[in-house]
């Protein structure tokens, strides 16, 4: 049989078709496109800003489905209402997508964020644990009792359970009357605590063949790397990153370090010097208010209000409501500064309104959930945060309006001339009308500056920064330029 050309270009496309879908297959996995790895920090303080990152930086990298989040944990812990809203954060990941890395010790707040992982892996010789709520006091830290612990206690129980974990280590982490043993029972340990012991049935303990106390009364789990991997907990003890992912068999991966932006970064240094910031804007607001006009003071005080609240919007804590007081409370305070004389009814609804705005702003509800007993402990050091950050700004007020400010007066005095124009009456005709002695009233409150009569005639006087109440008796002092400087008249006179 004669073969003829076209018959042998259909036999050999006909052979070549297994080695084309070969050559295909490996070049389709040549072009594979890499595995998004993003690592993103959890270093330093747990608080509001740290947990506004997370988020943003989960939300922003979660389109691609395949990405793997690892949480590099350098951390002695932070606020619970902060750490509690990064676990949440996390469980809203896809699962297996997050690995919790730590990389030199995930204490407190931080071991809840690492348990609230699908994976924990540590670097060498770090630490984890130890999660107990304390407070502060005069006396130093003190452990929080019974009521605090419990919650805690559910919230690692449910992640340990969510991941595998032995619930009854996980707990020891929390409480310190943890009594935790390593019970050998047909083979296979353990993890119970005395009570659960205790409860066994004789024929139970019987099967026990040995028994090892890992929590003492009086201590907290605390695992490293080591034991944590002899617990159960972390998966493996490596050197880096990259050497986590070769023995999970992750080879074709991008790896991208996610960083804290500028604004980032300074929003969590406004939220450090909140209380500062908000002590400042009060006291400039209250010296503004002392003084007649509206100037430098004054745009001072709103800035530093302005921070702060932008702050605590930027974090989550703050919303609509914290900045409706806020401008409620600036508009009865101009209506009292510009509108109506003296200082009554709108004066103090305006400052009861920043101060209710400042209070909700430093945290994420209204009402605490008795079920959640930080939220009240949080409530109780806010509101004594917002009075002290009152006080404080009287205070210095005061020593600003007695002390400093009467300084400038001496400081920007003249001569600015050869010739002193000391004594002077040529641009003060009014105040050449009162002499030094002269006896008057005060027409309006001076704070420090206002109104009196003097000799039958209407002067602006200023006193040397004391509050003088309407009505009051008054004596002059001193006659410098066009000022006339005034102090309460002595009862004996």
């Amino acid at each position: 049989m004669r073969i003829r050309p076209g018959h042998l270009r259909i036999i050999f496309a006909i052979l070549s078709l297994p080695l084309s879908f070969v050559m295909l297959q490996h070049v389709g996995i040549g072009q594979a496109p890499a595995r998004k790895v993003c690592v993103i920090p959890v270093s330093g303080t747990v608080d509001p800003g740290m947990a506004a990152f997370i988020k943003r930086a989960l939300e922003a990298r979660s389109i691609d489905p395949n990405s793997l989040f690892i949480f590099e944990l350098d951390t002695f812990g932070g606020r619970v209402d902060s750490a509690l809203q990064i676990v949440d954060t996390l469980l809203s990941a896809p699962e297996g997508k997050t690995i919790a890395f730590v990389k030199t010790k995930a204490i407190s707040a931080g071991a809840l964020i690492a348990l609230a992982c699908s994976k924990l892996v540590m670097r060498q010789n770090t630490s984890i644990g130890d999660c107990a709520p304390i407070t502060y006091s005069s006396q130093g830290p003190k452990m929080l009792g019974e009521k605090f612990q419990s919650p805690l206690r559910a919230k690692f129980r449910a992640l340990a359970k969510r991941n595998g974990y032995s619930e009854t280590l996980a707990e020891s982490m929390v409480t310190a009357e943890m009594v935790v043993y390593a019970v050998k029972m047909d083979g296979k340990t353990i993890y119970m605590d005395s009570q659960a012991f205790d409860d066994l049935s004789q024929a139970e303990k019987e099967r026990v063949s040995s028994k090892k106390t890992i929590v003492g009364k009086g201590e907290l789990l605390t695992m490293t790397d080591t034991e944590a991997v002899e617990f159960g907990f972390s998966r493996m003890s490596v050197d880096n990153i990259n050497e986590m992912l070769q023995r999970m068999e992750i080879e074709n991966y991008e790896l991208t370090r996610i960083k804290e932006s500028w604004s980032e970064t300074f929003v969590r240094f406004i939220g450090a010097i909140t209380p500062l910031l908000l002590m400042i804007g009060l006291a400039s607001l209250y010296m503004e208010i002392q003084a007649p006009g509206f100037g430098v003071l004054g745009i001072i005080g709103i800035i530093c209000l302005a921070l702060v609240f932008l702050n605590q919007y930027l974090v989550g804590l703050a919303d609509y409501t914290e900045l409706l007081l806020l401008i409620l409370g600036f508009i009865l305070l101009g209506f009292e500064v510009f509108v109506i004389p003296g200082f009554g009814i709108a004066g103090i609804a305006g400052i009861l309104f920043i101060a209710a705005g400042a209070i909700l702003a430093f945290q994420d509800f209204v009402i605490p959930d008795p079920s959640l007993p930080w939220e009240a402990e949080l409530l109780i050091k806010n509101v004594l945060h917002v009075l002290g950050a009152f006080f404080a700004a009287i205070v210095v007020a005061l020593i600003f309006l007695r002390y400093i400010l009467p300084r400038f007066s001496v400081v920007v005095d003249g001569p600015y001339l050869d010739t002193t124009l000391k004594g002077s009456r040529a641009d003060s005709r009014e105040a050449g009308r009162a002499k030094i002695g002269d006896v008057g009233i005060a027409m309006t409150f001076l704070r420090p500056s206002g109104k009196a009569k003097i000799r039958d005639d209407i002067f602006d006087v200023i006193t040397e920064g004391e509050f003088i109440d309407k009505g009051t008796s008054l004596k002059v002092l001193e006659i410098k330029g066009n000022r006339v400087i005034v102090s309460r008249k002595p009862e004996d006179e």
